[in-house]
């Protein structure tokens, strides 16, 4: 009831991106249930029908780069993503403020480094078809822009919460 209290209070510009992270799951949950279904399309086309569907593993390798991405650009925005920030909490506050700030940063950098290298894949990729399936390759790599995109968004309202001393870690309240 507290974190609700707390979700509610914040501003339209906390609630329009916990809105994005949230529909970056709900998209990449659809994408899970997709992948799960058509690996049972497969069995049954493989084992029952005699006639495997070749397309199958080409869609599965998209969907799990989509997953994937929009799973750690949410991941960003929870504060839940791969990190080791056991050493740093254990650290003396004038030692672990600053150390949340690089950390921060880093990612920030890190997401436009990805997105600006996303952006470059997809183009460089994107005349030539993936097999199976008929669609540009360049899709491949449009989940690793939109990824680094929201990372930089994400982490940069994190250096805002910083700086007015509002960072919480996931759990936190």
């Amino acid at each position: 009831m507290e974190h609700e209290l707390e979700h509610t209070a914040r501003g339209p510009v906390y609630r329009v991106l916990a809105a994005l992270a949230q529909t970056c799951l709900v998209i990449a949950g659809v994408q899970l249930v997709t992948l799960i279904s058509i690996f049972g399309w497969l069995v049954w086309g493989r084992y029952v029908l005699n006639d495997t569907p070749t397309w199958v593993e080409q869609l599965a390798l998209l969907l799990v780069v989509w997953i994937t991405f929009l799973g750690a650009a949410a991941g960003v925005w929870n504060k839940s993503h791969l990190s080791i920030d056991f050493i740093r909490e254990m650290m003396p506050d004038p030692l672990r403020i600053p150390m949340r700030w690089i950390a921060v940063i880093a990612v920030c950098v890190f997401g436009g480094f990805l997105a600006w290298q996303g952006w470059t894949l997809a183009e460089k990729t994107w005349p030539r078809n993936i097999p199976m399936l008929g669609i540009a390759e360049g899709w491949r790599a449009v989940p690793m822009a939109i990824c680094g995109a929201l990372t930089v968004v994400f982490s940069l309202y994190h250096v805002g919460e910083l700086a007015r001393g509002e960072y919480k870690l996931t759990g936190e309240l």
